[in-house]
């Protein structure tokens, strides 16, 4: 309640004539005499030192205490300096020239982060570049997070090669996971969609702490990963990736894209990924990782007029076979048949999309775009002697129209959405089914206050069919204490459904026995959805020490849960409940980085977390299991004059606390708590040709192993068989190699 009066307290205080502003758009001829948006051009006052900058779309805005007769200067390196007259408050369009002398005796060198910070935005959001992918092997979206200390990647069990990730101490299913603002990974997904989107498709991957926007939907609840594939008309022509590891684990990746003409471009991504290699490391007599194939590919096309339209469609379909269980299981003689444990998991996914947008050529500020997506996700599963079989078919749409309240110091969105989710499950003989349809509207506002203050907040409506009016309140703040210090806050709601087999298939590699808790609503799996409230306060500072550039983050983040579907394994080793929270469920964050230029293009990258996770189980208010507390992160990154680069990175986990396993046999019993233990992983790459470069590395050097991955496994048809408990690396040491062939 208290956060609803605050959000109403801001709206309804922020003035719209702050101040004296006159706003404008700056662009440049192209090449075809078309007018493109200039970035970052300076813009100031004749004989004042304070300036603004032009946003992506070149628009500026700037304060004036009175106008007469004054003269407004435009710079922008590479580009003939302007000075303009501005006689009367408005909106103006100017356009600068390339500057036409040339520059015989000066050298400019730039250098592009990794990861970029958004100082600007009133979310903290990282932006993990195509450089950043490149410092690990990245085969799949699960593996790109090995040098952000903010998400953390483990695997979901011991048999199926699934992982999952986790941000501010939470499961992945309370990050909103979107590809392009579409959503990606949710509902049958959950449990390996990660792996779903190759490495070398993704342009960039956007993450952001905490509640997200409105204008993405209401289920966000600790944060939001966006991954931006490559685009037609900016990709390679030709990008082809080879990979293949110690393990004997192989993948192809290749991408094609070409322009029909001025207005139109396509480009087609595929991608293949097997392992056929049998592997026991612990000589348990169980696979680490199932065999598999996996094959993908999109196709996209997009058009872009010369009169402020844009459009672009595309498929998407991918097939994704693994087999797993013990060592001799062969899947012709002992599929569900005691002779030998087996698991088998496949997935067959169709997925089409559209986007259409228009941009008032008059009022560059000024859009509306569509976005429609939908899918079918078809998955059919055996564990030992349990079959599970699902169906998700999915459509979603959303209408943004986007503009300003007189200036661009008060912009606004609006729109509607439409989400229909139709779920059919059939764990046995047991079904279960259900259909959301979800209509929707949002607004979200921002007001900016010269250079100093951003406000956005945002609030929208919906209407589930099983659980009524959804209301979703959110603020995000910034504020520039110093020219160099940032302050941001945000707070809001978040609700979603829980999918529990999808997000727990981990749970069928067990000998436990499925109990869903009353009280039964007849919706869905019976139980109410979940609501949490989240809180955030991040510092940003960024510094200079002997002209090398650095930055110090701090943040806290706390979620509070109102409703949770909780997972208990302590209530008993031989059953996992699924039920409504009884109690409290919560989650504080803190987390420290540093980034710094230690030398010239040697830079390190220095973190520590620290996690205070708790839920009700069974009336007893405890530590969320397997997740540790303390966590500490160093990156280490240098490039080299000669196009060789170097990446090294430490991972330390604290102890995680194990399941209670108390009642069962003493053989079958675990420690209370895990050992702590540290992951390195190292990679060189090398740029042979400008285009062409190798690359090699290892991972897990120490060859730290978790060796007591399944509770009986020598009886896997016995009550005490238990898969899920995994704390720590299933593969041993691993050594890959890799290239990337590059054609522009």
């Amino acid at each position: 309640m208290k956060l609803y009066l605050l959000y109403i307290i801001l709206v309804l205080s922020i003035p719209l004539n702050a101040q004296n502003l006159i706003t404008g758009t700056i662009k440049e001829l192209d090449e075809n005499g078309t007018e493109q948006p200039l970035f970052d051009v300076k813009v100031y006052w004749l004989g004042d030192t304070k300036s603004v900058r032009t946003d992506t779309l070149g628009n500026f805005s700037i304060s004036y205490d009175s106008i007469t007769n004054k003269k407004v200067v435009l710079e922008l390196l590479g580009y003939a300096s302007d000075t303009q007259i501005v006689r009367a408050q408005g909106n103006f369009n100017f356009v600068l020239k390339q500057e036409g002398k040339e520059l015989k005796t000066v050298v400019i060198e730039g250098r592009k982060n990794s990861t970029d910070i958004d100082f600007e935005s009133s979310y903290n959001t990282k932006l993990m570049k195509e450089k950043e992918l490149f410092k690990a092997a990245c085969c799949n979206l699960s593996e790109s997070f090995e040098t952000n200390p903010s998400v953390d990647v483990n695997y979901s069990d011991a048999v199926s090669g699934a992982k999952q990730i986790q941000m501010l101490g939470l499961s992945g299913i309370y990050t909103q996971l979107t590809t392009e603002n579409l959503p990606g990974t949710r509902g049958l997904a959950s449990n390996f969609g990660l792996s779903y989107i190759p490495g070398t498709w993704i342009e960039s991957i956007q993450v952001t702490k905490g509640i997200g926007s409105v204008v993405n939907g209401y289920e966000s609840v600790a944060g939001q990963i966006n991954v931006e594939l490559k685009k037609p008309e900016e990709s390679e022509k030709l990008y082809l990736n080879g990979f293949m590891n110690s393990m004997l684990r192989t993948e192809g990746n290749l991408n094609l894209a070409t322009k029909i003409s001025k207005r139109l471009s396509t480009s087609v991504l595929t991608h293949a990924d097997l392992w056929k290699n049998k592997i026991d490391f612990n000589k348990d007599g169980f696979l680490d990782m199932p065999l598999s194939n996996q094959y993908s590919f999109i196709n996209r096309w997009k058009y872009k007029s010369k009169k402020g339209f844009e459009s672009q469609a595309g498929i998407k379909v991918l097939s994704d076979d693994r087999t797993g269980g013990q060592v001799d299981f062969d899947k012709g003689k002992d599929r569900l048949t005691t002779n030998h444990y087996g698991l088998g998991i496949q997935t067959k996914r169709y997925e089409g999309f559209a986007k259409a947008g228009y941009v008032w050529q008059a009022k560059p500020y000024k859009s509306i775009g569509l976005v429609l997506d939908g899918l079918q996700h078809q998955t059919d599963n055996y564990f030992g002697l349990t079959t599970y079989k699902g169906l998700q078919q999915s459509i979603y749409g959303n209408l943004i129209y986007h503009s300003i309240i007189k200036n661009t110091n008060h912009k606004f969105k609006t729109g509607f959405s439409y989400l229909y989710d139709s779920y059919d499950e059939k764990i046995n003989t047991t079904v279960y089914k259900r259909i959301e349809s979800v209509p929707g509207a949002f607004v979200e506002y921002t007001f900016k206050h010269k250079e100093r203050l951003n406000i956005v907040s945002g609030f929208r409506a919906d209407y589930n069919s099983l659980f009524g009016w959804i209301f979703t309140p959110r603020l995000h703040a910034k504020y520039n204490l110093t020219e160099k210090t940032t302050l941001r806050i945000a707070a809001g709601r978040g609700q979603r459904t829980a999918n529990i087999f999808a997000e727990n298939m981990a749970y069928f590699a067990t000998s436990r026995q499925v109990v869903i808790l009353p009280p039964n609503n007849g919706k869905g799996y019976g139980l109410n959805p979940e609501v949490a409230w989240n809180y955030g306060v991040n510092l940003l500072r960024e510094f200079k020490i002997n002209h090398h550039p650095g930055n110090l983050n701090l943040d806290f983040y706390r979620t509070d849960f109102k409703n949770q579907t909780v997972v208990d394994l302590d209530a008993s080793p031989q059953k996992v409940v699924y039920g409504n929270l009884n109690g409290e469920s919560y989650s504080n964050s803190i987390q420290t980085e540093l980034n710094y230029e230690l030398i010239k293009k040697f830079d390190i990258r220095l973190a520590y977390r620290y996690y205070d996770v708790k839920t009700t189980y069974h009336s007893q208010l405890m530590e969320r299991y397997l997740l540790s507390k303390h966590r500490a992160f160093l990156n280490l990154a240098y490039a080299t004059k000669n196009k060789w680069s170097f990446d090294f990175t430490i991972n330390w986990n604290g102890r995680k606390r194990i399941p209670n396993t108390g009642s069962n046999p003493v053989v079958y019993q675990r420690s209370t708590y895990s050992p702590g233990y540290i992951m390195m992983n190292a990679q060189v790459s090398k740029k042979m040709w400008k285009i062409f470069d190798a690359y090699i590395g290892v991972e897990n050097i120490g060859n730290f192993r978790q060796k007591d991955l399944i509770i009986g496994a020598n009886a896997p048809f016995g009550n005490y068989f238990d898969s899920s408990l995994i704390w720590g690396p299933i593969l041993g040491r691993m050594y890959y190699i890799g290239f990337r062939l590059k054609i522009k």
